[in-house]
């Protein structure tokens, strides 16, 4: 075994039954297992649709889920981890980022011309992580049997039938279902692309498994393809979830109570994570309809629509809870587009994100933002400050607003990117109870997140850093896939 990781070389591809089937966290865990075990592995997803993104060190875009992959490979986030990022703007349009950099819009009815615009440059990506690592691990997207999308596919079969790849689809027997979705999944692809698979990996089981042994045999007997294990549900894994936002509330009694209204085209949603698992905070996000009465703390957040979300958070008459929630002293944070819809107007001249015009903020805060065609992507690190507070911070910016005003010169936090350019972020109000930062990820430092806490509690509070929960959780992840994977056989695949 050991002697044959030395020559251990090849490509893996795992498609899922469909969107969220477990296929991201099946390549991190996948990864680290190898990494474990010695081998040089880079993850790949051809093209993401996703409003979940992570800044390269580059200054590139890339999807949260190959940036959490390249956490589990030991590496540093690459453009070339995910060279074609789609942003939905609208349900008709995306914006489209390729190797890092947004280059172009495309609306449903030319969405086919992906193909022409972006392959190429998938190929050179994935040529070269072949040819710096032994071995890649590739994320495909959604399903590989969407029949309106087969033509013009980059991200699934299409992808693997052009640099001949061996595939593992993976489902998630928690959805019910999972003997139709596999089997319906492979009798929608043709012959060249049913005999790419080379098994099934079955995701979130929970029960005994001799109840579900005569399922596998006839699924063998059925497919001639193998089960290649199957995993357990993991309770409470504190990894990034790149798609849907998880609205479980996991605590009732708490001593800070937090909501972030759930806003159309909510953007970074993993910055909450750190919340989410903390044993002080109970964080809820609030659906359309519902109210935002009750919290210590309400947060805005990030969103790829801001003037959309600024008015359809008006719509909900969000806006009237949270001057109550002000008047009765609560505290209020704005993230990103979040931070922009606390000030007095944003204008969006050329129509970047939604049609050419401007909204009226909030108007808590004393600036105006522009939206202008440049994107900020930038990692940064620096101090914050609060209440006479100050700790360290890191995060990354992915905004297209410029905001100007004189309550900038309040600023939250000091920080330098990573080319060495010093700035402030952000504005703390006259009166303490509002904080505005274009910040993603202010949660995962300990400091930033204690001192955050302790403004809204007015008592010390202690928290982790956020990277070393993630490190922690990927070795148990790994653990389980060593556990319930056939992973000698799944080398054996990726070797052929």
């Amino acid at each position: 075994m050991k002697d044959s990781l030395l020559n251990l070389k090849g490509s893996l591809m795992l498609q899922g039954t469909t969107s969220d089937a477990g296929k991201s966290i099946c390549v991190a865990g996948l990864c680290r297992v190898l990494v474990r075990k010695g081998v040089s592995v880079a993850p790949f997803k051809p093209q993401n649709m996703a409003l979940n993104s992570a800044v390269t060190v580059s200054g590139g875009e890339i999807g949260r889920a190959q940036a959490l992959q390249a956490v589990a490979c030991g590496l540093t986030p690459s453009t070339d981890f995910n060279p074609v990022l789609l942003k939905p703007g609208s349900d008709m349009r995306s914006q489209v980022i390729i190797h890092g950099e947004a280059i172009n819009h495309l609306d449903a009815r030319n969405f086919g011309e992906i193909k022409t615009m972006a392959f190429e440059k998938v190929l050179e990506s994935y040529y070269r992580l072949k040819s710096d690592y032994d071995v890649v691990l590739i994320e495909g997207a959604g399903s590989p049997a969407e029949i309106n999308l087969r033509k013009n596919d980059i991200a699934n079969m299409g992808f693997a039938e052009a640099v001949d790849c061996p595939v593992v689809l993976v489902s998630d027997i928690h959805r019910g279902g999972v003997f139709a979705h596999l089997t319906g999944t492979v009798n929608l692809l043709s012959k060249t692309e049913q005999n790419r698979i080379k098994g099934f990996i079955i995701n979130q089981f929970r029960g005994r498994m001799e109840l579900l042994q005569s399922g596998l045999d006839w699924l063998y007997d059925y497919t001639q393809k193998s089960v290649l294990g199957v995993l357990p549900h993991i309770q409470s894994l504190k990894l990034d979830a790149e798609d849907a936002v998880n609205t479980e509330v996991h605590k009732q009694s708490t001593s800070i109570h937090i909501k972030v209204p759930l806003l159309q085209r909510i953007s970074n949603h993993t910055d909450f994570d750190p919340l989410r698992w903390h044993p002080e905070v109970k964080l809820e996000f609030v659906p359309p309809g519902q109210s935002l009465q009750g919290a210590d703390l309400i947060i805005l957040p990030g969103s790829k629509s801001v003037r959309d979300d600024l008015n359809y958070l008006k719509q909900q008459s969000w806006d009237h809870q949270i001057s109550r929630h002000l008047r009765y002293g609560g505290k209020l944070l704005g993230i990103c587009g979040g931070f922009q819809m606390l000030g007095q107007l944003i204008s969006d001249p050329d129509g970047i994100e939604s049609e050419a015009g401007e909204s009226r903020g909030l108007g808590y805060l004393d600036f105006t933002t522009e939206l202008r065609q440049q994107k900020q992507l930038t990692q940064v690190k620096g101090v914050c400050r609060l209440q006479q507070e100050t700790g360290e911070i890191t995060g990354y910016e992915i905004h297209c607003g410029e905001s100007n005003g004189p309550d900038l010169s309040r600023w939250f936090a000091k920080v330098s990117d990573q080319n060495g350019r010093a700035f402030n972020d952000g504005v703390v109000s006259r009166d303490g109870q509002i904080v505005g930062s274009y910040l993603h990820g202010l949660f995962e430092t300990k400091e930033s997140l204690a001192m955050i806490l302790g403004w809204v509690s007015g008592e010390k509070q202690s928290s982790a850093n956020w990277s070393e929960v993630r490190e922690s959780e990927l070795e148990r992840l790994a653990d389980v896939f060593e556990a319930h994977l056939d992973i000698e056989k799944i080398m054996k695949i990726i070797a052929s």
